[in-house]
């Protein structure tokens, strides 16, 4: 082979190598903005459902495709495409409605129309008590290592769907509130931390969460790792991953 028949040949491998890697890429973006989008959770308002160091997949295509749906808000369409609502008691990303960047994960818990309030740390939907029961503590650990039980319930909505909620006290901010009114197009968004949760209840910061904000249904959690811990330093992982938090359904 000569040096130009080398160089040609090396050229074409280079070709071939650029190539593949900008299919892996366009693949992966495709994935990201019309199928699943991988999220971690930063911070314990929808303990002990999420966790710290929890990594889940967000199915984008559960209710339609927004602007939100596209990185960096950019779509060529305006309003919300191939539309499915919500149900109650989905984990939901969206975004935050007083900036439209920032992601928040919640539990829909008021559909449009529907009358909220929180009586002495029970929910109330359109006037009737939410089933609640008391159920073992879970147990969390301080940043010293010293065991914490806190007060959990399972809580069952009127379609069904239960899941576990925190109460870290007894007179918090938000156990006692007035009756919101869902506008229409709008979902009331709730964080299973009851007492440490901005959500839907402070009106100065999340309020009403219109349809369009929503970005895609909570799946799975993939991947989790101790709070605090750093995910890539993979040689502490038989210790810091949660491994029975692996392939949790939501």
């Amino acid at each position: 082979m000569s040096v130009t028949d080398n160089k040609k040949a090396q050229e074409g491998g280079l070709g071939e190598t650029v190539k593949v890697i900008v299919q892996a890429l366009l693949l992966a973006l495709v994935v990201r903005t019309l199928l699943f989008q991988p999220f971690n959770i930063p911070s314990g308002s929808m303990m002990n459902t999420l966790l710290i160091g929890d990594y889940l997949f967000v199915s984008k295509y559960s209710y339609g495709y927004s602007r939100y749906s596209f990185p960096f808000g950019l779509a060529p369409f305006s309003g919300r495409i191939w539309s499915a609502e919500p149900e109650r008691g989905d984990v939901v990303v969206f975004k935050l409605p007083s900036d439209n960047s920032t992601d928040y994960i919640k539990r829909v818990i008021g559909l449009p129309g529907d009358e909220i309030q929180m009586i002495d740390g029970a929910l109330h939907i359109n006037g009737t008590p939410v089933k609640r029961e008391r159920i073992s503590d879970f147990v969390e650990k301080d940043s010293f290592g010293v065991s914490q039980p806190v007060a959990r319930f399972r809580e069952t909505l009127p379609n069904g769907v239960s899941y576990d909620t925190l109460d870290l006290n007894a007179r918090g901010f938000g156990d006692n509130t007035k009756v919101f009114k869902v506008p229409a197009g709008h979902y009331f968004m709730m964080g299973d931390n009851r007492d440490n949760s901005s959500d839907s209840r402070v009106e100065s910061s999340v309020g009403y969460v219109p349809f369009e904000n929503l970005v895609g249904r909570a799946e799975v959690i993939f991947f989790s790792v101790s709070d605090g811990q750093p995910a890539w330093m993979f040689w502490q992982w038989p210790w810091t991953v949660r491994w029975d938090r692996m392939f949790t359904p939501l």
